[in-house]
C-alpha cells in the first residue's frame, strides 16, 4: 500500500506554492525529517520534510509546477506500521467505477512527468502522425483527456511519447502549441524542403514572489499619493571613518565570521537618529485616513534582489543596536533574502525601506513605497566628483545622490525636506552620529 502526503496549510491564507525543486527522486530511501523538496509560497521558500521513513513512491509534481494546499504532494511507502492522519491511503483500484475520480487526479500529476521517455519535437505534430490506439482509441487518461478537450485538440491525432504510445498532458499542450506556429519552408541544397517555426512572442506565467510584487506595487501606487525629493550627500568622511574601523578588533572579529562591515548600518542608524526628531515618518495611516499610528521600534527594511525576485526583510529595533549590531543582522537577512530562505517574521512589521539600487547603477529614482510605510528611500551610486570646499578651491568628493518618496496624505515637502537635511548631517559629519548615538 502507497499513502500519500498531503501539502498542509502553510498559514496566512495561502492556498497554492510553485514547486521549486526536488530534493529526492521516486525510488529514493529517505528518513523522518529528511528534506523533500523546496516550495515558494507568495511570502518565502519553505522546505518541506518527510514525516516518517520509507521509499518515494511518486512524486505528483514537476519543477515549476504549481502545488494546492490540501492535495498530495508525493506518496510513499513507509518502513513500519504509523498513524496516517497527513496521509491519504490509495489502494490498487483501477480507474473505473468510484476510484475513478480520484486516480484521475493522480494520472493528472504524474502524466505530466513521464521519467525515462522524451516528448517528440514539437514539429512532427504538422505532418504524419503515427498515433498507438487501443480499440481504435487513443492511450491517455481521463485527466489528460479534460486537458484535451479543453485546448479542443483531437486526441487521436496526438502521437504519443510513453510506452505503447501513451499520450501525456506535455503531448497534448505540444500539438496544440505547434497548431498556433507558422511554418516557413525553404530549399536545401540536396532540394529537400526544410521546415522551421518562428514564434511572434511568448507567454510566461507571473507567480511567486513576482506576483506579489506585481500586486503591492499596483495597490501602492494607486492607492498612495507618492511625491519624491531628491538630494546629494557628500559621504567622504563617513567612508574615512569607515576604512578606519575596519583596522578595529573588534570589527576583525566580525570579518572572522563572514560579517562585513559595509555603510548599510550607517544609513540604517542615522535614519533612526533622525527619526526620533520627525517621528511622522515613521507612522502609517489607516485605509479610510482617519487615524495615524505611530511606532517606537524603527524596524527598517531593505530591498534585496534574491534570485526568487524582490525580498525586502527589515531589521528589527534599529534604535537599540549598535553599528556591530547592525552589521550581523544585516548580513544574516541578506544572505537568507539571496537564498531565498527568509523568514515570514523577518519580513513582516517594517515601518520604513531602504533601496539600495545604486550598488548596480543609476543616480536618481522614484521609489515606490511599501505600503503601508509611509516613506522609501532610494540610494545611488557612489561617485567621485569635483565640489568647491569652504576656501573655494575644487577637490574631488565622494557623492551619491540619494531620493525619497513620501505619502502626501500624512507627509508634506517640509517635513520631508527637514528629516533629510537631518539624516545627511549625521552622513556628512559622523561625529554628530557618534555623539548623538552614545
Amino acid at each position: 500500500m502507497s499513502i500519500d502526503f498531503i501539502l498542509p496549510d502553510i498559514g496566512e491564507g495561502i492556498i497554492e506554492c510553485e514547486l521549486v525543486e526536488w530534493l529526492v527522486k521516486e525510488g529514493d530511501v529517505i528518513v523522518e525529517d529528511q528534506p523533500i523538496a523546496d516550495v515558494m509560497t507568495d511570502k518565502a521558500l519553505v522546505q518541506i520534510p518527510a514525516m516518517y521513513s520509507g521509499v518515494i513512491d511518486k512524486l505528483f509534481y514537476k519543477q515549476g509546477e504549481i502545488a494546492k494546499v490540501h492535495a498530495p504532494l508525493f506518496s510513499m511507502k513507509v518502513d513500519s506500521p504509523m498513524n496516517t492522519d497527513s496521509f491519504i491511503a490509495v489502494g490498487d483500484a483501477g480507474g473505473t467505477g468510484e476510484n475513478a475520480s480520484m486516480n484521475e487526479s493522480y494520472d493528472n500529476a504524474g502524466e505530466n512527468s513521464p521519467t525515462q521517455e522524451k516528448s517528440a519535437p514539437v514539429g512532427e505534430n504538422l505532418f504524419a502522425q503515427e498515433t498507438n490506439k487501443v480499440n481504435g482509441k487513443a492511450v491517455a487518461s481521463p485527466a489528460v483527456r479534460r486537458v484535451a478537450r479543453e485546448l479542443d485538440v483531437n486526441i487521436s491525432e496526438v502521437k504519443g511519447s510513453g510506452k505503447k504510445g501513451r499520450v501525456y498532458k506535455d503531448d497534448v499542450v505540444a500539438f496544440e502549441h505547434s497548431a498556433s506556429l507558422v511554418p516557413a519552408v525553404t530549399l536545401t541544397s540536396s532540394g529537400g524542403v526544410e521546415s522551421s517555426y518562428v514564434e511572434p512572442y511568448y507567454v510566461e506565467r507571473i507567480k511567486g514572489i513576482k506576483a506579489v510584487m506585481a500586486k503591492a506595487m499596483v495597490d501602492s501606487a494607486s492607492t498612495i499619493p507618492h511625491f519624491t525629493y531628491c538630494e546629494e550627500i557628500d559621504m567622504t568622511e563617513l567612508i574615512k571613518l569607515r576604512l578606519v574601523l575596519k583596522e578595529t578588533l573588534e570589527v576583525k572579529k566580525m570579518a572572522q565570521q563572514d560579517i562585513k562591515l559595509t555603510m548599510m548600518p550607517f544609513f540604517m542608524k542615522a535614519i533612526s537618529l533622525a527619526l526620533k526628531e520627525f517621528p511622522v515618518i515613521n507612522s502609517q495611516i489607516n485605509e479610510d485616513c482617519t487615524e495615524l499610528t505611530y511606532f517606537n521600534d524603527h524596524n527598517i527594511g531593505m530591498a534585496v534582489d534574491s534570485k526568487v525576485g524582490l525580498l525586502v526583510p527589515n531589521v528589527k529595533q534599529v534604535q537599540t543596536k549598535s553599528i556591530v549590531d547592525l552589521s550581523a543582522d544585516i548580513a544574516r537577512l541578506t544572505n537568507d533574502a539571496r537564498s531565498g530562505r527568509v523568514q515570514s517574521g523577518d519580513l513582516k512589521g517594517g515601518t520604513i525601506t531602504i533601496s539600495n539600487i545604486g550598488a548596480i547603477g543609476g543616480t536618481v529614482a522614484t521609489p515606490i513605497i511599501n505600503k503601508p510605510e509611509a516613506a522609501i528611500v532610494a540610494l545611488g551610486k557612489l561617485q567621485t566628483l569635483p565640489r568647491f570646499n569652504e576656501q573655494g578651491i575644487v577637490e574631488a568628493r565622494s557623492i551619491m545622490q540619494v531620493s525619497w518618496s513620501g505619502d502626501h496624505r500624512i507627509i508634506d515637502g517640509g517635513s520631508i525636506a527637514r528629516f533629510c537635511n537631518l539624516w545627511k548631517s549625521f552622513l556628512e559629519t559622523p561625529s554628530k552620529m557618534i555623539i548623538q548615538m552614545s
